[in-house]
């Protein structure tokens, strides 16, 4: 290491107490964050790209600082799903600093990386005060059952209204109006349960309608739309 004449020159001071850094929760303990292997976490985070065309939800579990388990979920750009794809191969193994200045393919992934990394250096995580952390296989948790991403997709105009399109339950097939036209409820089909009927043997007809369910007043409603068609 190099000093410059500057520096030389100038006479030690002995330096005081060294507490070290800030301890952090992780995982139902405070923890003095030295280096990589000291951070452990489970925790969310978004990222979007320059053109803030499309974004990106990652979520980590980190154990002595690598990464076990990535779920990558993505909306808005149909290219951000294949880089999801790439994404999803490049992350676990890694550590979180390692990952940080890893090209994950899309400009959204990356800067979600950045966000869960400052949210894990910081002690910010969903497992921070849970005893030994989150097993790796929780962040399926977020995706239910059937293992398909919560995705909310409605449309609107001053002209026509609302179109109910995509809610958690599923793809929304009518809605519901009532008399003055207004939505109160919608009927929809759970594309995630109908895969698992036909793999289990049954006909697309019937796992079709046996994957349909309802929410709100639908039954009440004094007319019924297809938000797609009409």
């Amino acid at each position: 290491m190099q000093y410059s004449h500057e520096v030389e020159k100038m006479i030690c001071v002995t330096k005081g107490p060294n507490h070290g850094p800030a301890p952090i929760p992780e995982e139902g303990k405070w923890v003095q964050a030295r280096q990589i292997g000291d951070i452990s976490g489970l925790t969310h985070g978004i990222g979007w790209c320059a053109p803030q065309q499309g974004t990106c939800k990652l979520t980590l579990n980190v154990k002595e600082g690598v990464i076990e388990e990535a779920l990558v979920e993505t909306i808005g750009c149909s290219g951000m799903t294949h880089s999801a794809a790439m994404a999803a191969e490049i992350l676990p193994g890694k550590t979180i600093l390692e990952a940080l200045n890893t090209d994950l393919v899309c400009d959204a992934i990356n800067t979600a990386m950045r966000e869960l990394f400052l949210q894990i250096a910081y002690g910010r995580t969903q497992s921070a005060f849970s005893e030994d952390g989150l097993p790796v296989g929780a962040g399926l948790e977020d995706l239910g059952k059937g293992l398909r991403s919560q995705i909310g997709t409605m449309y609107s105009t001053r002209k026509k209204g609302v179109r109910y399109l995509e809610m958690a339950e599923g793809y929304v097939t009518r809605i519901g109006l009532d008399e003055n036209n207004e939505v109160i409820g919608y009927e929809f089909v759970n594309f995630g349960k109908m895969a698992d009927f036909i793999k289990k043997g049954d006909t697309p007809d019937a796992a079709y309608k046996k994957s349909m369910g309802k929410y709100g007043r639908f039954d009440a409603a004094v007319r019924q739309i297809d938000p797609r068609q009409e």
